[in-house]
C-alpha cells in the first residue's frame, strides 16, 4: 500500500513483533499527525524459531517484545537480515524515513531515505544534555551491563548501571534501581530502552529524584524534526 497522499509517513520497526501497542501510541504524541507504517524483525515467526536466535555468552544481547505482550531476548546476529528487509520494504511503501526502534548498536543498513537509529539518537541526544555528569543508566538485563558501560563510556567518567526490565508487569526492580539512584546521587538518570514508558519514566523520577531521559521520547521528537 503506498502513502496516503497528503499524509506524511513514517516506518517503524521492532527488534521484536509489529505491532508494538506498548510504545507506538505514546510515541505518537511525540512524532506528531503521522502515518505510522510498522515492521518487526521477528514478524510471522514462531516461539520455536524465535527460541533459536536465544544468545550465546560472547553475543550481542537484546531484549523485546512479542506480539503476545511476552519478551524474548535474542542475538542481535540473527535479526540483521531481517532488519534489512524491513527498511527495504517500508521504502518501497513511500514512508519518508524509517526508525530504527532498538537502543541496540547495528552496523550500517542500505538505505535511500533517512534511516534514523534510535541508538545514535538517544547517545547523541543525551551527551549534548548531561556529558560530564554523574549518570545512572538503566538497562533491562544484568548481562547487558558491559555493553552498556561500553556505550555510555564517552559520557562520563562517573556512571552508575541498574537494571529493570520494561517487559515485567512487577516494577520492583526498576524501583530498587531507582532508588540506588537517589542514594549515589546520580544529576541524570537514562532510561536505556525503547520498552520503558512514561509511566516508568515518572516512576524512577519520583524514587531517583533526578532529571530522567526516557529514550522513546527523546527517539520520537528528534524523529519529528526529520519528518516535518
Amino acid at each position: 500500500m503506498a502513502a496516503e497522499e497528503g499524509r506524511r509517513s513514517v516506518g517503524l520497526i521492532t527488534i521484536g513483533q509489529a505491532p508494538r501497542v506498548d510504545m507506538v501510541p505514546e510515541m505518537a504524541n511525540w512524532l506528531g499527525p503521522v502515518r505510522t507504517v510498522e515492521r518487526g524483525a521477528l514478524d510471522g515467526m514462531t516461539p520455536d524459531g524465535i527460541a533459536t536466535f536465544y544468545p550465546t555468552p560472547d553475543d550481542y544481547t537484546l531484549v523485546t517484545r512479542l506480539s503476545d505482550g511476552s519478551s524474548a531476548t535474542i542475538a542481535e546476529r540473527h535479526i540483521l537480515p531481517r532488519i534489512q528487509s524491513a527498511i527495504t520494504d517500508l521504502e518501497d511503501e513511500g514512508v519518508e524515513a524509517v526508525v530504527l526502534l532498538c537502543t541496540g548498536e547495528f552496523p550500517p543498513f542500505d538505505h535511500r531515505r533517512p534511516l534514523l537509529a534510535a541508538e545514535r539518537l538517544i547517545v547523541d541526544g543525551v551527551k549534548a544534555i548531561a556529558a560530564g555528569s554523574r549518570v545512572g543508566v538503566v538497562c533491562p538485563l544484568p548481562e547487558q551491563e558491559r555493553l552498556t558501560r561500553e556505550k555510555w563510556a564517552s559520557l562520563s567518567d562517573d556512571l552508575h548501571i541498574g537494571f529493570g526490565s520494561p517487559y515485567d508487569e512487577d516494577t520492583d526492580d526498576l524501583r530498587r534501581t531507582a532508588r540506588r539512584m537517589k542514594e549515589v546521587r546520580v544529576d541524570y538518570v537514562i532510561l536505556d530502552c525503547m520498552g520503558y514508558t512514561q509511566e516508568m519514566k515518572d516512576l524512577v523520577r519520583r524514587e531517583a529524584d533526578a532529571p530522567v531521559l526516557l529514550a522513546r521520547s527523546v527517539v520520537a521528537r528528534l524523529a519529528a524534526e526529520v519528518i516535518w
